[in-house]
């Protein structure tokens, strides 16, 4: 009988490994999903793919040349990954690593849906320059810290008030964090990718910027021409009407599809997006 217990509680012990290890994995996989780590990823597995074939075919050199790469490329992951990593280390250290994540709840994120596109078409109209970032998954602590805290119920009428020139808070970013205005006159990261066109000007810069480093939407108003824009996951949509933008937000930030049809209903808007 202890014989029988030491291996019921070793099939325990095993079974209590795999469980954290993939939960440590998921928690991972949630702080990159929807960065710059997702592609780099990507790129590990094909080399390491290419490694397998390699030795595989007995292709000597390649299979050598593959094999430095893994040998030497720890130093080049912490490198490349040192913001998720950061990320990672700050969560685990606040007790946030281990907590169930949380959703907005359905109701709120309509308003927060609804308030934005108030305050956007309001401002496309009279060519006010604004820039609204909306956390998801990824956090963005390390950007709202860069601004002014509000800690506000978020209104369109709130965000209008902020980015009316020449006010204290309207050149910067505005955060929204789980339906509220976390902070505005934030800087956030600008993008160095070669493709963007030259017309485009700082706000979207940033607005590409941070959609490549976390899974943030953020609704940019052009102050020169009053064009609205969006990006996600490093994606531009430019030139969108109240209702493409409407429909890029709902499908977004509202997850079941009960929630779409009763906001497809409450709005009336329709089926086609200007991306």
């Amino acid at each position: 009988m202890p014989f029988a217990d030491w291996t019921f509680w070793k099939y325990i012990s095993s079974a209590v490994d795999i469980l954290l290890v993939w939960y440590v994995i998921y928690k991972l996989i949630n702080i990159i999903r929807g960065t710059k780590a997702v592609q780099l990823l990507k790129g590990i597995l094909v080399i390491l793919m290419v490694k397998v074939l390699s030795d595989f075919f007995n292709l000597t050199t390649l299979s050598w040349m593959m094999g430095q790469v893994i040998t030497y490329g720890f130093l080049a992951i912490i490198i490349i990954f040192q913001p998720e990593l950061r990320r990672a280390l700050e969560q685990l250290g606040r007790g946030k690593f281990f907590s169930r994540s949380t959703s907005p709840d359905d109701e709120g994120q309509e308003k927060t849906v609804e308030a934005i596109l108030k305050a956007t078409d309001y401002m496309a109209k009279r060519r006010i320059g604004a820039l609204i970032s909306i956390e998801r998954e990824t956090g963005m602590s390390d950007y709202i810290e860069t601004g002014i805290p509000l800690n506000s119920q978020i209104s369109s009428e709130l965000l209008i008030n902020i980015f009316i020139p020449n006010t204290p808070l309207h050149d910067g970013a505005v955060i929204i964090q789980k339906n509220n205005v976390a902070a505005a006159a934030c800087y956030l990261p600008l993008s160095e990718s070669p493709f963007i066109s030259k017309e485009l000007g700082t706000r979207h810069r940033a607005a590409l910027g941070i959609s490549e480093v976390t899974d943030s939407v953020t609704v940019i108003v052009s102050e020169e021409t009053g064009n609205i824009s969006l990006t996600k996951n490093g994606e531009l949509h430019r030139d969108l009407k109240v209702d493409g933008l409407k429909e890029l937000l709902v499908s977004e930030l509202i997850d079941t599809d009960k929630t779409k049809q009763a906001s497809s209903a409450r709005w009336n808007w329709r089926g086609k997006t200007n991306g």
